[in-house]
């Protein structure tokens, strides 16, 4: 079956293009990099005209384009994200857009937090996400929140990343309790109030001048009646260029984000144009995984994003073959990554959308152990370690880039001068 739709997707020729901008990957015996592209139908995706806006953004130097990457715990580390995202701006440096999307996964207990921004807070804060079956607090779009009512509490955020972006805008999203009690903003010796408050969509918006660190200062005073609850944080600026922002909440599943009430609201905050998905493996680690329900619920989500935009292109990450754990010391193969590469297949083809077919170029079933015999996966054969999540992020960053060549050479009818 995966074999037919494969043929079916990708349904064009390898062109001849320039290998520069490639990344120079070390040979690995048991890596499949003949399969590392992007599986499509040129003639019924909405991947060719992504690759078009680009182009059209890339050529006059105006314009955005917003690519968002969204998951599980594999995104919530943040080096396969960010693999991808240095890669693709450091391709065009001259278009390097502001860094969107950020959380400060880190000041709730036993959270981690990417590794190219810093965080350190003042205050305790506790944690809601959208694995939970239920929530006390509303999730937006990012599908975690962290809260508090301690007295005066603050969350320093440092930028460590080598890329130089330049933040002219943030926006908080979050709820204050009472509402005159707004959060301030400081970079080095000055405060910055809200310009912008919208009560309606919880958002505070702060014009300032940053270059990599800034506090964001809560004014609780220890009172039970006093809260504040913090969704997401955009940094912003009003240069044409291209953002990547990464989503991720550790052991989300497709029906995780699906609980999030204020989803759809604010995904103007984001305005994807491309969506990649890296949501399946904890959906798949369960014993009655369900096919249908899977799809079904894939589908709903996809349908949030089309209704924002309906010009959206997506790419789907079949999972990476992993092991669940039947005892202390003993771990067996999870089958159903064979199901869900299968499926997202399907997905792709319902929606217009092209597959990284993760699970076929890690080598297939039982690849997992190979990755963790040569230190890029780690103990649980469900994670990659830093070094696996960059060859991954490497590997993806090829078939995006072979994709984009192969689209200029074979599809003349979309005028990036439209754009």
């Amino acid at each position: 079956m995966k074999r037919i739709l494969a043929y079916l997707f990708f349904c064009f020729p390898l062109f001849a293009f320039s290998q520069d901008a490639l990344i120079q990957l070390d040979t690995i015996s048991f890596i499949r990099y003949d399969a590392d592209t992007l599986a499509f139908d040129m003639n019924n995706s909405k991947l060719p005209h992504f690759y078009a806006k680009l182009d059209s953004v890339i050529t006059h130097k105006q314009g955005n384009i917003n690519i968002i990457q969204i998951g599980g715990s594999h995104i919530q580390a943040g080096v396969l994200s960010n693999t991808i995202r240095k890669n693709i701006l450091l391709t065009y440096p001259d278009l390097i857009s502001g860094r969107g999307f950020i959380f400060p996964y880190s000041v709730a207990p036993k959270c981690n937090n990417p590794s190219d921004y810093k965080i350190r807070k003042k205050g305790t804060f506790s944690l809601v996400r959208n694995v939970y079956k239920t929530h006390d607090k509303d999730l937006n779009t990012s599908g975690i929140a962290v809260y508090t009512n301690d007295t005066f509490p603050e969350i320093f955020i440092k930028l460590n990343d080598s890329i130089p972006y330049r933040t002219q805008k943030i926006t908080v999203v979050g709820k204050a309790t009472p509402q005159e009690n707004f959060p301030t903003i400081w970079v080095d010796s000055s405060e910055y109030f809200p310009t912008e408050i919208d009560t309606i969509n919880n958002r505070f918006i702060y014009f300032v001048n940053m270059t990599d660190s800034f506090t964001l200062q809560m004014h609780c005073n220890g009172d039970s009646t006093q809260e504040f609850i913090l969704n997401s944080i955009f940094l912003e600026n009003d240069l044409p260029g291209i953002t990547f922002h990464s989503i991720g909440v550790n052991g989300a599943s497709v029906d995780s984000y699906l609980r999030c009430v204020d989803f759809e609201r604010d995904l103007d905050l984001f305005k994807p144009d491309l969506v990649i998905f890296c949501i399946g493996i904890n959906d798949a680690a369960t014993n009655d995984f369900n096919p249908e329900l899977f799809v079904s619920n894939y589908l709903d989500l996809v349908q949030k994003f089309e209704r924002y935009n309906p010009d959206c292109a997506y790419i789907f990450f079949s999972n990476n073959d992993s092991y669940k754990r039947i005892s202390r010391r003993n771990y067996r193969v999870n089958k159903n990554g064979l199901k869900v590469q299968e499926l997202v297949y399907s997905i792709a083809e319902q929606t217009k959308g092209a597959v990284f077919d993760q699970f076929n170029i890690m080598g297939g079933l039982y690849s997992m152990g190979k990755w963790y015999s040569n230190k890029l996966a780690k103990y649980d054969r469900v994670h990659f370690t830093n070094e696996g999540y960059k060859m991954m992020g490497n590997l993806f960053f090829n078939a995006f880039m072979q994709s984009k060549y192969k689209c200029e050479n074979t599809n003349n009818q979309i005028d990036i001068n439209n754009f």
